[in-house]
């Protein structure tokens, strides 16, 4: 009997409106788990090689794994998986929520997406039976509109929704998937993928349970979560949310500042986690944030969602679009040299109603700001916007005209990669990595992250790795050694170097982080570091989910499996070590103020350093390809060599 799963996919062709139901052997289960490595096979089976990221052709995957839906913490997630409009290799993106909880619940492990529609529809799940529906109705609303819309129309408050805004519908290249009209499947271009074939929801509702090996294995974790919490790292980080890192970047000199120009913001505390707990949670005023201020995912302990309720310029902060995320905070207020939390906050509403990755976003509208301050682009070109620095008012015209693709907000929703090469400008200045804007963790105050920014297969991603201050002497030593010492990190190194052993951190760090997007739990709540639980606990949660006998190595083999299977595909794609590369701009740059004050990478340095990484990981140094051995070590043989075209 198959325990954790449930057995059964969805497979959806919305070129023919053809849906049926795979049901996965075993002994598939156990070689690709779920999440973001079972997306990936079936991204390789079929879509072929050299499709257009766009065309009918691209395959999209929602894909949860064994724990999802299991009253533990941190099991809500589902990766979802398609060829990037960004950099057109391999996609992957994690949202949280009840949504994926409940796709379970429905009947199904994952939902494979092929071909386009004709018209607007959406997908209609209910205990094992699925359906499409027209769409027509709901084309141009915002996300809560939507959620309002089809709850309505199908008579229960219950169901989740999984959604594009009116980005994904425009085919912005940093178009998000939404639920709950404020989680995200944010990052390389889903939203747009799944906007070029005309779908425009995912509502899912399920009456079922999941069935696991041993509950009562699962209750003790779930009990050793609620004991540990009290005093840990991760109560703070409840109350005050990612945006609680705010301060603490500042302090090391890593807060990206005025497009990466400092690693300083002399406004930050204006913008910190502790200012929007204090001032803009819901209840803040009554003192009562803890009850009304704070959201979950589903069985989650920690409740890390911010939920926010205030106004900027006469604009409503809506509860039900959430609050700002640290990085959120960073791209459109650090990023942009804006220290007005009101404004930032209803930038990332305007981002959730929209259906867009804040990141990207944000990290697009500060690239144009550099621009126009260096008078790349004009007050002709912005359409009469004074894009500077610091100027919210400007930031929040720009950033409605880019989530509209009107005027110049046209180009700007193309990414600051494809609107420089529109253009025929500004790539100076820009920060991105296979087209994709870098996150606000500045490699400069933590090599390994540099590495990790070049080589990560779908862009620059700080969820793809450890951080470097976590393996300094004197962290590890204190707290983080009871963690990472499991995956075999016992040498701990300085937050600024990049040697053997530093690369072999992030290496091995990836290889957890890569086991977690497959098993699809919350890297903020399980983790090598400074999270709830550790590796040991992750090998115990998917030992009790599915009853098979796992060690902590077989979990690191899983993540190995995937981030080869992820190479592999991006090598098929074209995709080699040429675009293994950080923003030139963080060579060529000083950094100005604060701790990291003149530092600047050194090209050699990330050279010598993809070299250690490639060695290491298997693969062939000249090209960054997995080796035909080390793909028939991880079991992926099938995928050499003329798949690879190699």
């Amino acid at each position: 009997m198959l325990h954790g799963f449930t057995g059964k996919v969805l497979h959806v062709d919305l070129s023919q409106h053809k849906l049926e139901i795979e049901e996965p052997t075993e002994d598939f289960y156990r070689h690709y788990a779920g999440g973001s490595l079972m997306g990936l096979y079936y991204l390789w089976k079929n879509t072929p090689p050299g499709a257009d990221p766009l065309s009918p052709e691209n395959t999209l995957t929602f894909a949860t794994s064994a724990p999802t839906g299991l009253p533990v913490s941190g099991q809500s997630r589902c990766t979802a998986t398609c060829k990037s409009p960004s950099s057109g290799g391999a996609a992957d993106s994690q949202a949280g929520g009840f949504w994926p909880a409940e796709l379970k619940y429905a009947g199904f492990d994952a939902i494979v997406i092929k071909g386009a529609s004709a018209k607007p529809v959406y997908l209609w799940i209910k205990d094992g039976q699925a359906e499409l529906r027209d769409a027509a109705h709901l084309w141009g609303k915002a996300t809560l509109d939507v959620d309002e819309t089809i709850k309505a129309e199908l008579g229960d408050k219950k169901i989740e929704i999984a959604q594009i805004g009116l980005a994904g519908e425009k085919l912005a290249n940093f178009a998000a998937v939404m639920n709950m009209s404020n989680r995200a499947w944010g990052r390389t271009g889903v939203g747009a993928v799944m906007g070029s074939k005309n779908l425009k929801a995912i509502a899912v509702r399920g009456t079922g349970k999941v069935n696991p090996a041993n509950k009562k294995g699962i209750t003790a974790l779930h009990k050793q979560g609620a004991k540990e919490l009290p005093g840990s790292d991760m109560e703070a980080f409840g109350k005050y949310g990612t945006a609680d890192t705010v301060m603490a970047n500042q302090g090391g000199g890593g807060l990206p500042t005025r497009n990466w120009d400092a690693g300083f913001f002399e406004s930050a505390e204006a913008i910190s986690g502790e200012r929007l707990y204090d001032e803009l949670l819901r209840g803040a005023e009554a003192g009562r944030q803890d009850k009304d201020g704070r959201d979950t995912c589903y069985a989650c302990i920690i409740r890390c969602k911010r939920v926010v309720e205030s106004e900027w310029r006469n604009n409503k902060l809506i509860p039900e679009y959430g609050g700002p995320e640290y990085e959120t905070i960073a791209t459109f207020g650090s990023y942009c040299g804006i220290s007005d939390l009101h404004a930032v906050t209803y930038a990332n509403q305007l981002c959730n109603e929209y259906g867009v990755d804040t990141i990207s976003c944000g990290a697009t509208l500060s690239w144009a700001m550099e621009c126009f301050e260096n008078e790349v682009i004009n007050i002709e070109d912005t359409e009469g916007i004074e894009l500077r620095y610091g100027n919210a008012e400007a930031m929040i015209a720009m950033l409605e005209k880019t989530l509209k693709r009107e005027g110049f907000g046209d180009i700007l929703a193309e990414g600051s990669r494809k609107a420089a090469d529109r253009l025929g400008r500004g790539h100076e200045y820009l920060l991105t990595v296979k087209g994709q804007e870098l996150p606000a963790h500045m490699p400069q105050v933590k090599r390994s992250l540099a590495l990790i920014y070049a080589v990560n297969p779908f862009g620059a991603d700080h969820q793809s790795s450890e951080h470097d201050p976590l393996y300094s002497p004197k962290a590890y030593e204190s707290t983080y050694h009871r963690f990472l010492s499991q995956i075999g990190l016992d040498k701990p190194q300085p937050s600024k170097v990049l040697n053997a052993e530093k690369v072999e951190f992030a290496l091995k760090s990836q290889y957890n982080y890569s086991a977690m997007d497959t098993i699809s739990i919350c890297q903020f709540v399980y983790g090598p570091g400074w999270q709830l639980y550790g590796p040991q606990d992750i090998t115990d949660l998917y030992a009790a989910a599915t009853g098979w006998d796992v060690t902590v190595e077989d979990i690191q083999e899983i993540g190995r499996r995937r981030l080869n299977l992820m190479r592999a595909y991006n090598a098929r794609e074209g995709l080699t070590r040429d675009q293994d590369m950080l923003p030139k701009k963080l060579f060529h740059k000083a950094l100005t103020g604060g701790r990291s004050d003149g530092i600047v990478l050194d090209e050699a340095e990330l050279q010598a350093g993809l070299d250690m990484y490639f060695e290491q990981a298997g693969w062939d140094v000249a090209t960054g390809v997995p080796t035909r051995a080390t793909l028939e070590d991880v079991g992926l043989a099938w995928k050499w060599p003329d798949d690879l075209g190699l």
